[in-house]
């Protein structure tokens, strides 16, 4: 009988072991998916027309005329490298509905402002021009663009060095109402929002910020909100590739403590 009771405590041990070793091996493998795989972890989309660029992934919303996401993998590396001419604003060649004009922002007193940062594309020219489609852009008074928006942009940078890259998405809150610009009719978002994910010394860590686009002097922790608030607001599900019990874990919180401000 003792014999019985000992081998079904080692199979119980041995069965918790390989549990253990099979979730660690998912958080593992969450940083070589992002690495090598800019595409890992793609948001649902609303509007079915997701767009694969080489360096960066978009939902593009034809109603708003615009992405309702933009995802890529922002790289560790990307600090400090190329520094490009600025090409022209064109359209994107793979959007079937066709991508706002670039002119329907000239005199409307907005920026063009990216989704998917030129900056954060600098480590090739090509990928760097690829931000410049005007899928890419949302309207942007100029106070935000060159303000808070541009600190957590240059906060990601940070951060991705610091984290040996992360993942980020992106992009404006697409509600009805909103207010227009030019002759499409390009819809002016009053949030932005970004949510950023890495996977660091084999830990699963998130962040999620939504910022009224106005100008703004409060420090970028006080616009850290959860992911699933942001689901909720844009009927996004933004990591359904991650396990439920780590994603549900992760977007339920809005904790920057984790993350070096």
């Amino acid at each position: 009988m003792k014999k019985i009771v000992s081998f079904c405590k080692i199979l119980i041990l041995e069965l918790t072991l390989f549990i253990f070793s099979s979730y660690a091996d998912f958080s593992s493998k969450t940083t070589s998916l992002q690495e090598h795989n800019p595409f890992a972890y793609l948001p649902t989309s609303t509007t079915k027309q997701v767009i694969k660029h080489s360096y960066y992934a978009l939902s593009y919303n034809e109603k708003y005329e615009q992405a309702e996401w933009v995802s890529y993998f922002l790289r560790s590396e990307n600090e400090g490298v190329g520094h490009f001419k600025r090409p022209r604003f064109i359209y994107d060649p793979k959007v079937t509905t066709e991508s706002a004009d670039s002119d329907n922002y000239k005199k409307s007193g907005y920026d063009r402002g990216h989704l998917c940062a030129a900056a954060d594309m600098r480590f090739s020219k090509s990928a760097y021009d690829e931000t410049f489609f005007t899928s890419n852009i949302s309207p942007q008074k100029h106070n935000f663009n060159d303000g808070i928006w541009k600190q957590l942009e240059e906060k990601s940078r940070y951060w991705a060095t610091k984290y040996n890259g992360i993942y980020v998405v992106t992009g404006g809150i697409l509600q009805k109402g909103l207010p227009t610009i030019g002759t499409e009719k390009v819809a002016i978002p009053n949030y932005f929002y970004k949510i950023l994910f890495c996977n660091f010394q084999g830990k699963n860590k998130m962040v999620a910020f939504l910022i009224p686009s106005v100008k703004s002097k409060e420090p970028l922790y006080k616009f850290v909100v959860s992911v699933d608030s942001i689901e909720k607001m844009t009927g996004i599900d933004f990591f359904p590739q991650l396990n439920d019990v780590v994603e549900n874990e992760l977007e339920r919180k809005s904790d920057y403590k984790a993350w070096a401000f």
